[in-house]
């Protein structure tokens, strides 16, 4: 029997290459002889160096680059045989590297992301595979631009001021060496959102009260967004402003595509391809995913209904393991998840069921294999 565990990271708690060690623990409890095929995945967001390194055999690299408030911090990307590199834009100007009482999207900047990317190039990457969840900014990719080469000037002939709030200066975009820093480079953006660049759903008014906005700032930050928009329709003829999926990141989404010739893309269909997941469904008598949580939300595209619905393809059925149940999770059930199951086998706080979910993922993948056995045994006997 094979059986492919393919989950992402349980966040906060456990890396997707530890999820499936544990998985692969309970599964072997129930069937020694089992064959197992890991396949650490990830959504686009934080994990995904770490899930694309250990599924294809990448080495993890770190450059020094730009924070988000402007202190040094260092990024990680992993390079690949092939001349493929993976790289978070969390890395670089994540929210985790700002601390809650520091919190600015109108001075946050995203000058790091660019700089992370001349690094891939340098280190001889041709093509980039970058997730840009989790971001601390909202400046539209500006900070990424002027890294590149960009000039983006105001009325003075003067560079803008970092963050968001320094787009409301914006008069000009000359490209100076920016097109020739990622010349012949493919970059694929991992993207897992819809939000345009602006408006009541765009990156501001959805995001920056996460990032530390006010109301107050909503209405400036999208004002900026929207002033970058119709500079760069004007500058580099490139219309960012309503594309799905621009509004990612603070508008880092709009910002790839006109400083970088990025192509957005669902993030767990990259992840998906990058690591051959089809090849190591094809014949899989069970999947086995899962994340730290499962909603309604769920079904529009994170890990566990990417996979079900490529193993529902194929005829391999699958079961997620979850750290939580949200609403709607029953959705899922529609979109190739045969069936989930919550890993706490009882009433516990948050703190603990995070200390052990290495044992309580163990202990669920157990029994869901079981229950899977005596299905089989039963099919088989005619019953």
């Amino acid at each position: 029997m094979r059986v492919v565990i393919a989950p992402d990271k349980f966040k906060g708690s456990l890396s997707a290459p530890q999820v499936v060690e544990a998985v692969a623990r309970g599964v072997r409890a129930a069937e020694p002889s089992t064959e197992i095929v890991g396949v650490p995945m990830a959504d686009g967001g934080e994990g995904l160096v770490d899930a694309l390194a250990a599924a294809g055999g990448g080495e993890i690299r770190r450059a020094r680059v730009t924070g988000p408030l402007g202190d040094p911090v260092d990024a990680r990307f992993a390079l690949f045989g092939d001349g493929t590199a993976a790289a978070e834009m969390a890395s670089a100007a994540g929210l985790v590297l700002v601390p809650k009482d520091r919190r600015d999207p109108g001075k946050a900047t995203t000058r790091g992301v660019g700089e992370l990317l001349r690094a891939i190039v340098e280190a001889g990457a041709r093509r980039i595979i970058l997730g840009i969840g989790g971001s601390a900014t909202n400046d539209g990719g500006a900070g990424m631009a002027q890294a590149l080469g960009y000039r983006l000037l105001d009325a003075e002939g003067r560079d803008v001021e970092p963050g968001g709030f320094g787009l409301e200066a914006l008069d000009r975009i000359e490209p100076a060496g920016g097109p020739d820093a990622l010349r012949g480079v493919q970059v694929s953006v991992a993207c897992d959102v819809t939000n345009p660049l602006c408006g009541p759903t765009g990156a501001s008014a959805v995001y920056g009260p996460q990032k530390g906005a006010t109301p107050e700032m909503v209405g400036r930050l999208d004002r900026a967004l929207r002033r970058l928009a119709d500079v760069v329709a004007r500058d580099l003829h490139a219309e960012i402003a309503d594309v799905p999926g621009a509004g990612a990141a603070g508008g880092l989404g709009g910002g790839l595509m006109a400083f970088a010739g990025g192509r957005l893309k669902p993030g767990i269909d990259l992840v998906i391809h990058a690591v051959k997941l089809r090849d190591k469904l094809d014949g899989a008598d069970l999947c086995i995913t899962g994340e730290g949580s499962l909603d309604a939300q769920s079904a529009y595209g994170k890990t566990a209904v990417g996979v079900a619905r490529l193993a529902c393809s194929l005829g391999v059925p699958t079961f997620a393991l979850v750290g939580s149940i949200g609403d709607g999770a029953e959705a899922c059930l529609n979109e190739g998840l045969d069936a989930y199951f919550p890993i706490c086998p009882g009433p516990t706080t948050l703190d603990e069921a995070m200390a052990r979910a290495s044992d309580f993922l163990a202990a669920a993948a157990e029994q869901a294999m079981r229950g899977f056995l005596a299905g089989a045994k039963s099919r088989g006997s005619g019953r």
